[in-house]
């Protein structure tokens, strides 16, 4: 017997939503083997082997999962747990680039400096940094942001001004940190960010035409320097599509949620203290810069 028109779209949607759901399933597995062999070799080849997928179809559904290609996934991991290293031992910079799989010391610090905002060292030696921007902070008598004040301006067109909303499913007693980012995972400065003293709307302007990919993380007052400096447990959240501003084109309002983290969320990798000294200058200056 024939199934109607009306059941057989049914059957089909039912059997992508498992065939999906066997596929999310799947990358679950693959991160959960990254993470558990993050320093042994691991060529794409082998990735895809592991769930008995094609390497360009592997590829496709990682980069739907993280937003990332597998390879670059693995690299942001590997730079993180430098970052972890740094602060947690005496193990030197050079050591700590061989451990992570870096033989040139040299493109180890330049690739650190680019993603992470500062050099390995300056990282090291910045946990007193982290505590006095927090209390800094903290005394603000408010949060206006020159970078972010100064640009809105009502003669700036709509489609260079992105407005939104940041709200965490469960609360937190601290302030968000929030930027537009190049690519799809927090490293390097955003060409956009500011810092919000509690969730709730926000708004760049001036944005220039482009893709970007809007990224948010808190940190709770009371934090330790440490936690500040490698933030695994903060509230966070990220859009999984590029936001693209075309001149004469709006951007929808952005409503986003900050979750509790993910294995599948990419590290964040900027130094979270520098995002924060950057907004003190501003404050401190009454400028853009």
């Amino acid at each position: 017997m024939m199934l109607n028109p009306t059941l057989r779209l049914m059957s089909r949607n039912r059997m992508e939503q498992e065939e999906d759901q066997v596929q999310q399933t799947e990358m679950d597995q693959v991160i959960g083997y990254i993470h558990r062999h993050l320093f042994d070799p691991m060529p794409l080849e082998r990735l895809a082997s592991h769930i008995s997928y094609s390497p360009s179809h592997f590829t496709r559904l990682f980069k739907e999962k993280t937003g990332l290609s597998p390879l670059y996934y693995i690299s942001s991991l590997r730079l993180s747990r430098a970052k972890h290293l740094l602060l947690t031992t005496d193990y030197s910079i050079r050591d700590i680039s061989l451990e992570i799989g870096q033989q040139s010391l040299g493109t180890f610090t330049t690739r650190f400096t680019k993603r992470v905002g500062v050099t390995p060292s300056e990282f090291r030696q910045s946990r007193s940094e982290a505590s006095r921007h927090a209390r800094e902070l903290q005394n603000l008598p408010t949060w206006d942001d020159p970078a972010v004040t100064l640009l809105s301006e009502p003669h700036l067109p709509a489609w260079a001004q992105l407005h939104g909303q940041v709200e965490p499913v469960v609360p937190f007693d601290g302030f968000v940190l929030i930027g537009l980012f190049a690519k799809p995972i927090p490293e390097g400065l955003p060409p956009y960010g500011t810092l919000l003293p509690k969730p709730g709307p926000f708004c760049f302007s001036g944005v220039k035409p482009g893709t970007y990919y809007l990224m948010a993380t808190t940190l709770n007052w009371g934090m330790d320097a440490v936690d500040m400096l490698l933030p695994q447990a903060t509230l966070r959240t990220r859009t999984r599509s590029p936001i693209t501003v075309k001149p004469g084109e709006p951007v929808p309002y952005l409503h986003t949620l900050l979750h509790e983290p993910s294995p599948d969320d990419p590290p964040i990798l900027i130094s979270l203290p520098v995002l924060m000294n950057q907004f003190l200058m501003r404050q401190k200056a009454g400028v853009s810069i």
